[in-house]
């Protein structure tokens, strides 16, 4: 299970050294049982530094291998701080901020920023939730009453759903969320997002609103 860190002191308390990252990293990955990358069924053998040896190709790994933290020298540490940092700029970070944010250079930052990039993008992080899944919905953006008076929609009073960005969030208990936007409340653009996302089978949890009433 990942931790909630909410702050970088936080962050950096809780992976204090390279060690510590690793450790980390072979428990989200392998949970204890190292696996080769290159043959998933062969035998592993625990090297010096970290590293293991496939028997059945013979070939060296680490438990960067295979992920986006792979063929790079960037410690883990600035890794997990880097994507910190990227994660809590919701509008985005540019690479001269998160290279000054973190102390590597420009061109380190954005291949850091690449990776992260394409890592999110991947159709294995779009993985889809099952089990038991809450579900709910609601309108993202400012309250009609701060705006200024030129962007109000007319008639438009305090709170209206009609002009927020509709947004639909999925928690798996004891597992992942994912919200997705979509175009509004009504059920024919909410149903289909929920049969690609949730898992067949899994038990949904609800409130009493009608869009959800087909499922």
């Amino acid at each position: 299970m990942i931790p909630e860190f909410k702050s970088i002191f936080d962050l950096i308390k809780a992976f204090p050294t390279e060690q510590s990252c690793i450790d980390h990293l072979e428990k989200l990955q392998w949970n204890g049982y190292p696996v080769s990358p290159f043959d998933a069924s062969s035998k592993v053998y625990k090297c010096a530094g970290n590293k293991y040896k496939c028997k059945n190709t013979g070939k060296y790994f680490n438990v960067r291998t295979g992920t986006i933290f792979d063929n790079t020298k960037v410690p883990l540490q600035k890794w997990f701080l880097a994507l910190y940092v990227f994660s809590s700029h919701k509008k985005g970070i540019s690479s001269h901020q998160l290279a000054r944010d973190i102390t590597v250079t420009q061109k380190t930052a954005w291949f850091l920023l690449h990776r992260f990039r394409y890592a999110f993008d991947h159709p294995n992080f779009k993985k889809v939730v099952g089990d038991i899944v809450e579900i709910d919905e609601c309108g993202m953006g400012g309250e009609s009453i701060n705006k200024h008076s030129k962007k109000k929609a007319r008639n438009e009073q305090g709170n209206t759903v009609s002009t927020k960005t509709t947004v639909i969030g999925f928690r798996q208990r004891k597992g992942n969320v994912i919200a997705k936007a979509v175009a509004d409340r009504t059920k024919d653009s909410l149903l289909p997002v929920i049969y690609s996302t949730v898992e067949m089978g899994s038990t949904i949890m609800t409130d009493e609103y009608t869009g959800y009433n087909d499922l």
